[in-house]
């Protein structure tokens, strides 16, 4: 295969896509791009139509979009010195050649032009979205500008793409340089079996023991190591060096993001100000839900405000608590106890502890129970493919005649999804769920085809989506058995995952999770809700051992204990989207001489006190960071749409939570849509009126309501 990143086949072989020919393959795409975008600049104003103007536009890129999109993922899973080089070389190249689209005279001439024809003003729904977004996207890349500022604007763009692949390989770098190991297994006391079990198998894996070897126990930064360390561990010294060891992510020596994360905000601030903005908050919100940062500043402080009384009364509680157990003094907490000493005090308050969860979350079985929950609500079926890694069979299931699809590491799983009333394939997508030192922290979902009409205007082809993740893993004898909080991560991946997959959009700018970035989480965070409820927990919530379903004992512990420490919960969000807009609206506007300093001041009101001040995470804040956009003044849109996906789930409360006709309108009006309409208006296609925005608080047992 001469230029295996351009191939278009629906499966990718990712064997063939090695980091040599990520410069060659990424670079002809760029010149095929080129060309397509010559033949738009080349119309005579006489011929601009709809299909060689806005459609061309969108179509112009796939090719680069698809081949860029498999580098970006492997950076993402299989990181590599020599990936990672390719990957950095062509990155500046891929980003200057994107900027320079919106900002080209002769493109924005063309939308112009058009925008004058009979054809613009008789547009139908869907093309018209199209077109004013197209326009909008012009307009807010700063077309209108001078030559001098575009120049500046298409600079601008490259500097940030390079610059925020540094902060993210820092982050990744820095976590795996850290790891402990314990040879004393009595220091380990309190700590559950599946988090022993866990460090003993990456001891085994990462040492290379031999059979007869002294046991020892291996802990890293990834949090299924570190979580249950801060959680259960009795040894206070070792939770506070894995607790420093956190805070040091991005943070010293070689990976130092704090002059990174400097640079990033001066740039975001440039850009602003050369779109005639006060902030890049106003910039990156002008389109959102919110619609600027104020209003989303106010949005933030509000629940802030009606969460601070419970905020403050849980940690009163905690403290006196350990006070009453230790037989001393109340004082402030550690911030490396305060996990410890919550579990504790829910324990005693519950009689719950969340690993008696985790032998009926086997992620075989969570995965499959999902998949027959989505099938009932929503209307789909879910099959699974047999794979094949470098040539070889990986995961081939039992009577599985199709040939095997290839995947980027043996772990990976695939599936296939049809609707189950017409048998139409809907798309497909990867499984991939358990850490390793190439692939990046946290959970994430992505696409990498989003399928068109036929040329005759035959129904979407299939869309090729992907969710990864970093779940606690098998370990020998055992299944990989998950906590409640990772099934909730997997169903809200899963989310994202079915809104693009089910997107019914004819324009792939339009299509699935291309959304406004405040409502798009209101699909993921909608599926999490049935990780609570009785119907949808008997589907997948089944003993690794004996298949029995959790008892009803248990399941009534785990509803009392649902809401212990939310408002802590809460406030961490809120937090963190406080210290988002403050770098974005004020901090990098006004100047500051120390980061931590600064942030710390404005973010009082937001943060408990403890004894040790713990230090800010922004040094690691991917989401803010982790690309030239990203999350940056948007990372309030987790409590947005926790507030919309809160009273939407009213709904389903009302109706059944596993009535069909329910999830089938929410397919209808919610993941079906995508972009098509705005979000606003998609909300009351589905709910008949606008957002309850006090839902979430009482969810949240925030509310007397």
């Amino acid at each position: 295969m001469s230029n295996p990143f351009l191939d278009d086949s629906f499966h990718p072989d990712w064997s063939q896509l090695t980091p040599v020919r990520i410069k060659p393959d990424t670079t002809l795409a760029i010149e095929l791009a080129e060309k397509n975008l010559a033949t738009i600049r080349a119309l005579d104003p006489s011929e601009v139509t709809f299909g060689n103007v806005v459609k061309a536009l969108e179509q112009a890129t796939a090719g680069l979009d698809d081949c860029w999109g498999k580098v970006s993922h492997l950076d993402s899973v299989c990181n590599s010195d020599e990936l990672r080089v390719a990957h950095n070389e062509m990155l500046p190249k891929v980003s200057a050649f994107e900027a320079k689209i919106a900002l080209d005279p002769d493109l924005w001439s063309a939308l112009q032009v058009f925008a004058e024809t009979e054809e613009a003003i008789n547009l139908t729904d869907t093309d018209k979205r199209l077109f004013e977004e197209t326009m909008a996207d012009f307009r807010e890349a700063g077309a209108d500008l001078s030559q001098e500022k575009r120049d500046r604007l298409e600079g601008i763009s490259e500097e940030l793409a390079k610059i925020t692949q540094k902060f993210s390989e820092n982050v990744l770098d820095s976590t795996n340089a850290w790891d402990l190991i314990i040879r004393d297994e009595s220091k380990l006391a309190g700590l559950p079996d599946s988090a022993m079990d866990a460090a003993l198998q990456s001891a085994k894996d990462k040492l290379e023991q031999k059979e007869g070897d002294e046991p020892c126990w291996r802990f890293t930064l990834q949090a299924p190591s570190i979580v249950p360390v801060l959680q259960y561990l009795d040894d206070d010294s070792i939770r506070k060096e894995i607790w420093e060891a956190a805070n040091k992510i991005g943070w010293q020596d070689e990976w130092e993001n704090t002059e990174v994360i400097d640079q990033i905000l001066n740039l975001r601030l440039e850009k602003a100000t050369l779109l005639g903005k006060d902030d890049f908050a106003d910039v990156a919100l002008s389109r959102r839900m919110a619609k600027n940062g104020q209003k989303a500043d106010a949005f933030v402080s509000d629940l802030r405000d009606k969460t601070a009384e419970a905020f403050s009364r849980e940690n009163k509680e905690l403290e006196a608590y350990k006070a009453q157990k230790t037989v001393s003094e109340n004082s402030l907490l550690e911030p490396w106890e305060v996990s410890y000493w919550a579990e504790k005090q829910k324990q005693d308050l519950y009689a719950f502890d969340e690993e008696e969860l985790r032998p009926y979350f086997p992620i075989d079985s969570v995965l499959s129970g999902m998949f027959s929950l989505v099938s009932n609500i929503f209307g789909l079926r879910i099959e699974e493919r047999s794979t094949s890694f470098d040539g070889q069979p990986a995961n081939v299931l039992d009577g599985d005649e199709k040939k095997t699809v290839p995947v980027w590491h043996p772990e990976v799983k695939f599936y296939e999804i049809y609707d189950n009333e017409s048998g139409r394939h809907l798309g497909s997508f990867y499984a991939d769920w358990h850490p390793r030192e190439s692939k990046r922290a946290g959970a994430w979902m992505n696409f990498l085809k989003t399928g068109e009409p036929g040329e005759n205007g035959s129904a979407l082809g299939p869309h090729l989506g992907l969710m990864c993740g970093n779940m606690t893993a098998s370990t020998e004898g055992k299944p990989a058995l998950l906590t409640h909080r990772e099934v909730e991560t997997v169903f809200h991946e899963f989310g994202h995952l079915l809104h693009h997959l089910c997107s019914e959009v004819k324009h792939k700018s339009l299509s699935g999770v291309n959304v406004a970035w405040d409502f798009v989480e209101l699909p993921s965070q909608i599926m999490e809700n049935w990780c609570w409820e009785r119907d949808s927990l008997d589907l997948f919530a089944l003993h690794h051992e004996t298949g029995e379903a959790i008892p009803d004992e248990l399941f009534q512990k785990m509803l009392r204990a649902r809401n212990y420490m939310t408002a802590n919960a809460m406030m961490r969000q809120l937090c963190l989207g406080k210290m988002d807009l403050e770098l974005h609206r004020k901090l990098s506007v006004a100047g500051y001489d120390n980061l931590d300093d600064s942030l710390n001041e404005v973010l009082q009101a937001y943060v408990a006190q403890r004894k040790t001040k713990p230090p800010s995470m922004v040094r690691r804040f991917s989401h803010l960071f982790g690309s030239p956009v990203g999350y940056a003044c948007a990372y309030y849109s987790y409590k947005w749409a926790e507030v919309l996906d809160a009273d939407a789930f009213t709904r389903f409360k009302k109706e059944g939570v596993m009535n069909g006709d329910t999830g089938r309108s929410f397919r209808t009006c919610i993941l079906s849509k995508g972009n098509s309409k705005p979000a606003d208006e998609l909300f009351r296609d589905f709910m008949g009126r606008d957002p309850d925005p006090d839902a979430l608080l009482v969810r949240s047992g925030l509310s007397a309501n």
